[in-house]
């Protein structure tokens, strides 16, 4: 027998909700075959098992919510062709697991194999989009992979591996299992520690609420995963990062004949030429001229992390919440293809099919609401990052041009930063960059 558990659904993804299982009792289960439709804070995922066999037991219900590591179901190994492989495999994991729950010095090779120091050491600067930052009281060299304290702590071959790969000192973890044993969940939490400079990344408990019925009817809906998860990020954003939001008006009316010159152009190759998709460009543009909001804050290594690529998040408005996926290398795409692949994203986002690795990696994002209206908006700064633009409907208005008043084109902008790293000064020089690249649209190419 072999029990499959929840893998490892993606960085910062540590549970999800069943939305759906996809085998019953009986079954004649096969090797990377979809078991569980899972709804996580970052998509809807389908999750492949690592086992194969007949299906002897199922452990979760439909909308239970599942961690990483959670037993989903038991296979007997024996009934299946592969039986052998499969089998092997799974004991191995199981024997490894086992001896890491023993501290005990010989836990050191398990935790430290022969292909361990060829691991990338964590440094003190490393690209917070990924993993927070190794704390300055870091107790032993990365060069050393495993040493007679870490040997001790009761922990998962696994586990090791996670918090050497966020450059977590393992000693200074707070086991919260049985005999101080700790759990990939407790690394996480080490890492949020240190990420929010030690201890001020702490929730605060909110006030509870009065009973409501007393008043009148009510109706309580659970919220969906997505809608929570987004609920905590910007709490503990807005509580951590010291949010300014600087407002313009960019003048579109000549960018906006360019768009519909180039339209079918866009059409042709599959996308559609919108003004976000223009936008992708222009903030490229912006980032390499102002790389400091290309830039993540490591306040444990006190450091600022400078990006030399360029992935720019994209928010998408879906029944399920806001989701963000990531364009990447912009800087090296035309706009036509940028329409292109944000179309394509954007079609995959509202199916529910976007996977946890297209929403990671970013390093500015852009929000655009004028398709739905509105004049200027505060966007939450999408954490690490250090800036988001936001985009409002155009609306036609007579500007004074030093002879007359003419109708134009003008778009609300709103640029929201971190004021730790982006003074107001430097923000606005940004902002108007961005501006003057809108009313010049010669200034870009759609080639390159």
């Amino acid at each position: 027998m072999a029990d499959f558990v929840i893998p490892e659904l993606g960085e910062n993804v540590v549970a999800g909700d069943v939305v759906r299982i996809m085998v019953k009792p009986g079954d004649q289960l096969k090797k990377d075959q979809p078991v569980l439709e899972l709804e996580t804070d970052k998509a809807t995922i389908e999750v492949p098992s690592s086992v194969a066999g007949v299906v002897k037991e199922i452990r979760v219900k439909q909308g239970q919510k599942v961690k990483v590591g959670e037993v989903v179901l038991t296979v007997d190994e024996a009934a299946s062709a592969s039986a052998p492989v499969a089998s092997q495999s799974a004991s191995a994991d199981k024997a490894a697991d086992k001896t890491a729950d023993k501290p005990a010095p010989s836990e050191a090779a398990p935790a430290a194999p022969a292909a361990a120091p060829a691991d990338k050491p964590a440094s003190k600067v490393v690209d917070i989009n990924r993993a927070p930052s190794r704390p300055p009281a870091a107790s032993a060299p990365q060069a050393a992979p495993a040493s007679s304290a870490a040997a001790q702590v009761a922990a998962a071959p696994s586990t090791r591996r996670y918090a050497r790969e966020l450059g977590v000192d393992i000693t200074a973890v707070d086991g919260s299992g049985p005999g101080g044993r700790v759990s990939v969940d407790d690394v996480k939490a080490q890492a949020r520690s240190i990420i929010a400079g030690g201890g001020a990344g702490a929730r605060i408990a909110a006030a509870p609420l009065p009973d409501f019925s007393q008043w009148g009817e009510v109706e309580v809906q659970p919220l969906k995963t997505i809608r929570r998860i987004t609920a905590e990020r910007m709490a503990q954003t807005w509580a951590t990062v010291p949010h300014v939001t600087q407002c313009d008006k960019a003048d579109v009316t000549e960018l906006e004949k360019l768009r519909q010159k180039y339209a079918k152009k866009a059409e042709k190759a599959g996308g559609k030429l919108t003004i976000t998709a223009i936008a992708l460009k222009v903030i490229a543009a912006a980032l390499k001229a102002f790389p400091d909001f290309n830039s993540s804050l490591d306040v444990a290594g006190n450091a600022l992390v400078l990006k030399k690529y360029v992935h720019i998040g994209v928010a998408v408005d879906t029944e399920r919440g806001l989701l963000v996926p990531v364009i990447r290398n912009v800087d090296q795409k035309n706009i036509v293809q940028l329409s292109v692949e944000l179309a394509e994203f954007a079609e995959k986002t509202k199916a529910g099919k976007l996977q946890p690795a297209e929403m990671q990696g970013g390093s500015f994002t852009i929000s655009n609401l004028g398709g739905i209206g509105g004049t200027y908006f505060t966007p939450i700064i999408n954490a690490p990052e250090v800036a988001i633009l936001g985009m409002s409907r155009s609306v036609m208005e007579p500007v004074w041009t030093g002879d007359s008043f003419e109708p134009r084109l003008m778009m609300p902008l709103s640029l929201s930063y971190d004021h730790r790293v982006i003074d107001g000064a430097n923000a606005i020089r940004f902002l108007r960059w961005v501006c003057e690249a809108f009313e010049q649209p010669f200034l870009l190419s759609l080639e390159g």
